[in-house]
This record gives C-alpha cells, sequence and structure tokens, in this order.
C-alpha cells in the first residue's frame, strides 16, 4: 500500500477503485480515457451493423441466419488478416501497429459512410454483409489490440492493481456508446436545440446527425483514442529504455497459439465462453417470444399487423430493462469488486467466478425455464461477464512476453471468439431446424459445455501462476 501523503488529489480519488501508487495516476487515467473512447466508437456502430444487416437480403435466407452464418464469413477472412497483422508486430515499433491499424479502420469508417444504403448511392449488393463482417473484424485492429498494449505497458504488478480500475472506462464506455446512438437517432440532439430556440441549427442537426452520420461521429472517440494511446506509450517508452530488449518471437498468431499449452487453454475458454454466451442469448430470445406470442393471444391480438406492432414493441421494452439492468449491475460490479476481488482473492477467483455463475444460472433455467427466472439469471451471467470476467480476460496476459501480448491476444479475442459464435450458431440450426428440442434441453447442454469451460479455467490458473512466478524470478535476477 501506498504513503497516501505522497499522492496526488487525482491519485487519492483513483484509490476509492483501486490500489494506485505515486506517479501512477496520469497513465491510469489516459488509459481510463482511452478504452472509454474506444468502446463508445465500437457501441456507436453496432447499431447500425443490425440495422444495415436486417435490409440486406440474401435469396431464400433470413435475416437471422444470414447473421448467423455470417459468423462463418468472420472466421474465414480473419485468418489471413491476423497472419499480416502479425507481420505488422514482427516488423513494427507497437505504437506505429498500433497507429497503422487504428487510421486503417477509421478510413474503413469513412468508405462504409459514402456507401451506407440509399445515402449517396443505392444500396450495394452485399455492402451490409460486408459492413457486418468487418465490424465483427474491429476488436482485431481496435478493441484486442488495446488490451495487448495495456498489458504490455504495465508490470505485471502495475497491471493487477490498474487494470480493474481502467477496465471500468470500458464498461463505461460501451454504456455511453449505446446511449449516444439512441439520442441521435432518435433526434434528441436536434430536439434540444430547438428547446433552446436554435431552430436553424435544430433544423441542420435533423439532416446530418441521424443514423448516417453515426461512422462518422465514431471516427472522433477513436481519433483522440489514438493520441491517448501516443501520449502513453511515448512515456513509458523512455521509462523503459534501460531496459534490455527481450528475443522476439515471430511466429504468426495463430502458431504461436497452437504451439502453447497457456494460449491452447485460454483459445479454449474463449470458444466455450462465447459459445455458452450467445446460446444463452439466443434462448432468452426465444422464451421472450414464446412469452409475447402467449400475451397477444390472451389479449386477443390476432390480426398480422397488430402482432408484428406488439411483438416488436414488446421486444423492444424487454431489452431495453434487460440492458439497462446489466449495465447497472456490471458498473457497479465494475467499479466495487474486481480490483478488491483481485487484490485479496488472485487471480483464480476472478477468472472462476464467471464459470460458477453461468453453471448456477443454466441449471437453475433447465429445471425453471420461467422468463423471470431466465431474465434474473441472464443479467447475473452477463453482468459478472462484462465486468469481473472482462477483468480477468486481460489481467492473464500480464506475465506473459510482450510478442504473444500483441500477436496471441487480438488473434485469441477475435478468431476463437468467432469461433464459439459459430458453434452457437450450428447448435440454434441444429436443435431447432433438425432436432426440434426443447428450450429446457438447450439449458441443460449448456450446462455440459461450462463444465469443460470449468476444466479449461484450472489449466489456466495453474498456468497462470507458473508464468507469474517465472516472471517474478527473472525480475529479481
Amino acid at each position: 500500500m501506498s504513503d497516501r501523503s505522497s499522492l496526488s488529489p487525482l491519485e487519492r480519488f483513483l484509490c476509492l477503485f483501486t490500489d494506485v501508487r505515486a506517479g501512477e495516476g496520469g497513465t491510469a487515467l489516459a488509459m481510463f480515457a482511452n478504452v472509454f473512447l474506444i468502446l463508445c466508437s465500437y457501441y456507436l456502430m453496432k447499431p447500425l451493423r443490425e440495422g444495415w444487416i436486417a435490409v440486406s437480403p440474401v435469396a431464400g435466407l433470413d435475416a437471422w441466419l444470414v447473421k448467423a452464418l455470417m459468423t462463418f464469413g468472420q472466421i474465414l477472412i480473419l485468418v489471413p488478416v491476423i497472419a499480416w497483422y502479425s507481420r505488422m508486430v514482427d516488423r513494427l515499433p507497437r505504437v506505429r501497429v498500433v497507429t497503422l491499424a487504428t487510421l486503417f479502420c477509421m478510413s474503413n469508417m469513412v468508405v462504409f459512410w459514402v456507401i451506407q444504403p440509399d445515402y449517396f448511392i443505392a444500396n450495394l449488393p452485399w455492402s451490409g454483409i460486408a459492413f457486418y463482417v468487418w465490424v465483427g473484424m474491429f476488436s482485431v485492429f481496435v478493441v484486442a489490440q488495446f488490451w495487448a498494449f495495456a498489458a504490455d505497458v504495465f508490470s505485471d504488478a502495475e497491471g493487477r492493481r490498474l487494470m480493474p480500475m481502467i477496465a471500468i472506462g470500458a464498461t463505461a464506455g460501451a454504456a455511453s456508446g449505446a446511449k449516444i446512438t439512441e439520442f441521435l437517432v432518435k433526434g434528441g440532439f436536434a430536439e434540444l436545440l430547438a428547446g433552446l430556440g436554435l431552430e436553424p441549427l435544430a433544423a441542420l442537426a435533423r439532416q446530418t446527425l441521424q443514423t448516417e452520420a453515426l461512422l462518422l461521429i465514431a471516427c472522433l472517440p477513436l481519433g483522440v483514442s489514438l493520441l491517448l494511446t501516443r501520449h502513453v506509450d511515448a512515456g513509458r517508452s523512455r521509462a523503459a529504455e534501460s531496459q534490455p530488449s527481450a528475443a522476439r518471437d515471430t511466429s504468426g498468431g495463430l502458431n504461436m497459439v497452437l504451439s502453447s499449452r497457456f494460449l491452447l487453454a485460454v483459445a479454449g475458454v474463449t470458444v466455450l465462453l462465447n459459445w455458452v454466451n450467445t446460446n444463452g442469448e439466443n434462448l432468452l430470445f426465444r422464451v421472450v417470444q414464446e412469452m409475447l406470442a402467449g400475451e397477444a393471444a390472451a389479449a386477443g391480438v390476432t390480426g398480422e399487423v397488430e402482432l408484428l406492432e406488439f411483438t416488436k414493441n414488446g421486444t423492444t421494452a424487454f431489452y431495453g430493462n434487460f440492458f439497462s439492468w446489466v449495465n447497472a449491475v456490471a458498473l457497479v460490479l465494475q467499479a466495487l469488486v474486481a480490483s478488491r476481488l483481485l487484490k485479496y482473492g488472485g487471480f483464480a477467483p476472478l477468472l472462476l467466478l464467471l464459470p460458477v455463475v453461468a453453471l448456477t444460472s443454466y441449471a437453475s433455467m433447465a429445471f425453471l425455464p420461467l422468463l423471470a427466472v431466465v431474465k434474473g439469471m441472464k443479467i447475473a451471467e452477463n453482468a459478472t461477464d462484462y465486468s469481473i470476467n472482462n477483468t480477468a480476460r486481460h489481467v492473464l496476459w500480464l506475465p506473459v512476453d510482450s510478442d504473444v501480448k500483441l500477436k496471441g491476444k487480438p488473434t485469441i479475442d477475435a478468431l476463437f471468439a468467432r469461433i464459439g459464435d459459430g458453434m452457437a450458431a450450428v447448435t440454434a440450426l441444429v436443435g431447432a431446424q433438425l432436432l426440434a428440442l426443447a428450450t429446457e434441453t438447450y439449458f441443460a447442454f449448456n450446462v455440459f459445455l461450462i463444465l469443460i469451460w470449468l476444466a479449461f479455467s484450472v489449466r489456466i490458473v495453474r498456468e497462470h501462476k507458473r508464468l507469474s512466478e517465472a516472471r517474478a524470478e527473472s525480475a529479481g535476477e
């Protein structure tokens, strides 16, 4: 514990969330703001992705099936993309890699802004599909590389103290991006200007700050985040100039993962986590639709148009409430629990908490597949995932070598996460189309997957402890 008398006012404030030492406040706040801006930008694009794919039909396929199949499209494209990214990591300093990848993504955002459906030009065939796949790969170039950069910037000891506080920025940025999107799309900014008597500006806002503008608006926080990255790197690089350089691992990201027991275990957990969670999201949606169908029948809503309107409004209202609870609980867990759990319990309970919560949740849902139970358990699972487990996923990279962080983490967070989503798509297609499984059976299948997930997690805890001890011994020599 640091001597609080030597802390700045900023550092004393940050101590409310984690243990901050003298001189760390500026870097910690810059990294907090950095990830806040990145996630804010990301969540300005995600709703646009859903709307664009909905008006990008493929003959003979429903929109939800097109979305499921695009998961496999992402996997096929990610393999060469990750190979290219790994070569950049081998050849360039880390800040150049981050800069080029971020600028490349920003240029793509401008291109997609131009070709949006019925904006400057008519709807180009497959443009919505291309955008859907691209947003899925955004995590390789920007989101995952931020966390790899953060794990490389901080030492193991620093990261264990500061990562939980920085992760609050990710949770808050995601929530803020979603709220800003809703505010802009519904014309909230224009209404605000009109309420202030600024009708000319309000009219301009109605014309420019709608759905079509989201991609350009998302470039702004992303550009500022890049400046923060370069600022942090400049300061930390000067501090590390006297440290000896380790030999570089020139393996590609995928080969690196497949040749390491630790990384294979992390990849396995990533696949299973996303498989289980996406199964759960699909099942929650199914239970909500079953509930609404029953309510519509009880209310005598039978007309096609009226039934569609009833279902749309009911689904929107349910998920609005659901996401509000998830974000609220996740923010509390991230701000008040994550850092304390890591400090007093260590890495093991941080990593194992989510599969334990998920196991309890899906076992409960299998016995009582009622909407209230499913909703409550999914809130617990998602909130724990977005807070405690989000911290664990980034802390686990602290004791590994720099090249492994910068190549292995983006590979796992992107490619293997998409594989998990793809397995969930297969589960939905086979279960619904071929086997006609009951909802309870899906929940029981998730319990089976979670038991395997727990076994992989225990292996990660053991390997992480070994790597941490080896890094501590190396630092002490």
